[in-house]
């Protein structure tokens, strides 16, 4: 499976965030790696459920906090993510389809996506998020 690698473009500019946004591609990679056999994805699944949820719930208190104008974008963008992983992990479990290769090609373009628009805005705005 190819993996996915850190990008300049995913860059918001604050390093703490940038290495938020790292760890949940080691999370992606992990996942893919249990995917094509080596570990456990069902438990992959989960850490990689888990870890995005947690940082998109840090961002998403965040931005109430500070009245942010774009939350319900933003927000709306991180549920689309949350329901392209469910439908994936469904289907691993129903045993249909390539899941490494479908999770990848879903990952990529979103985090270059939302990474370069949602979350470089959100920080450009109001700075960094606590952890």
């Amino acid at each position: 499976m190819p993996r996915m690698e850190w990008k300049d473009s995913y860059s918001v500019g604050v390093p703490a965030v940038d290495h938020e946004h790292k760890e949940l591609i080691d999370l992606v990679n992990r996942l893919g790696d249990a995917l094509t056999g080596n570990g456990d994805a069902v438990a992959a699944f989960g850490d990689l459920l888990r870890g995005i949820s947690a940082h998109f719930a840090l961002e998403e208190k965040f931005m109430r906090e500070h009245d942010y104008d774009q939350i319900a974008q933003h927000k709306a963008d991180h549920e689309r993510l949350l329901d392209e992983l469910r439908d994936i992990m469904s289907d691993f479990e129903s045993g249909t389809g390539p899941q490494a290769d479908r999770l990848v090609a879903a990952l990529d373009p979103w985090f270059t996506e939302h990474f370069k628009t949602h979350d470089a805005r959100l920080h450009s705005r109001l700075g960094q998020h606590p952890h």
